[in-house]
C-alpha cells in the first residue's frame, strides 16, 4: 500500500475547521484525530494539527496504522511530517515514513522562488508556490499540482466538485460536499461540510480492492 492511498497525507493538506481539540497554551491550534478504517475495520489513526494563523502556520502530520488478518499483523504504516506554511504556500517540510518495514524521507526547503525537494533519490527543483495534500485548506481546491509528503513527488492533480451527502461525525449525520482529488495514485473523495469544515475522507486503495476512511470520532 502506497502513502497517497494511506494517508491523507497529508496525505497531508485553513480557514473554516472542525477544532475537535484545541492546545490550551495556542489557542489558534486545531486538531485533527481521525480514525482511519480499512474495508470498514479499524487500523488506527492519522492526526493532523494546524498551529498559527494565515501568515504562518506550522502543520504537524501523525498517521499510525496496523492492518490485521485474523489477529496477525500484516502490514504497518507510520508517517511523521512536519511542515512550515507562509500564506498557501509551503516554505519548509521534513518528514519520516516506515512504510512496512520500508523508510523514506523527504525534505524540502525554499530556496527564492523554488522549492528544493530532497528524497533517498536525490534532491529536485520545484517552482513556485507549492502546497501538500492540504485537506484542511480550501485553497488546495484550486490546486493543479500537489506534494507527496512520503515520496516527494509532486502530482498533477484535479479536484472536482462531485455532490453531496452525509458522513457521520461524532455519532451524527452531517450534511457535507465530496471534494474528489484525481492524479495522485487513487482518487481521493474529501468531504467538507456546509460550514466549510473537513469532516471525512474515502479513497479506493491497493488497485481498487480495499476501500480507507477517516471519520472523526
Amino acid at each position: 500500500m502506497k502513502h497517497a492511498l494511506l494517508s491523507a497525507w497529508m496525505l497531508v493538506a485553513v480557514v473554516p475547521v472542525v477544532p475537535v481539540a484545541r492546545a490550551a497554551a495556542e489557542p489558534s491550534t486545531r486538531v485533527y484525530a481521525f480514525k482511519a478504517f480499512l474495508d470498514g475495520k479499524p487500523i488506527g489513526e492519522h492526526r493532523f494539527s494546524v498551529a498559527g494563523d494565515g501568515g504562518a502556520r506550522q502543520v504537524t502530520s501523525e498517521a499510525d496504522f496496523a492492518v490485521k488478518i485474523i489477529g496477525i499483523t500484516a502490514y504497518r504504516y507510520h508517517h511523521h511530517a512536519e511542515e512550515q506554511w507562509a500564506g498557501d504556500c509551503l516554505s519548509a517540510l521534513a518528514s519520516s515514513t516506515d512504510d512496512d518495514g520500508k523508510p523514506a524521507s523527504v525534505k524540502l526547503a525554499k530556496a527564492g522562488d523554488a522549492n528544493e525537494i530532497t528524497t533517498n533519490a536525490g534532491t529536485k527543483s520545484e517552482p513556485g508556490c507549492l502546497m501538500t495534500y492540504a485537506y484542511w485548506n480550501p485553497a488546495m481546491r484550486e490546486q493543479k499540482r500537489l506534494l507527496n509528503p512520503q515520496t516527494g513527488k509532486v502530482d498533477s492533480v484535479k479536484v472536482e466538485r462531485m455532490g453531496g451527502g452525509n458522513v457521520a461525525v461524532g455519532g451524527r449525520d452531517v450534511a457535507a460536499i465530496d471534494w474528489r482529488i484525481t492524479g495522485g495514485e487513487s482518487p481521493i473523495d474529501i468531504w467538507i461540510s456546509e460550514q466549510g469544515d473537513w469532516v471525512g475522507l474515502d479513497s479506493m486503495v491497493s488497485n481498487g480492492k480495499h476501500k480507507l476512511t477517516y471519520r472523526l470520532p
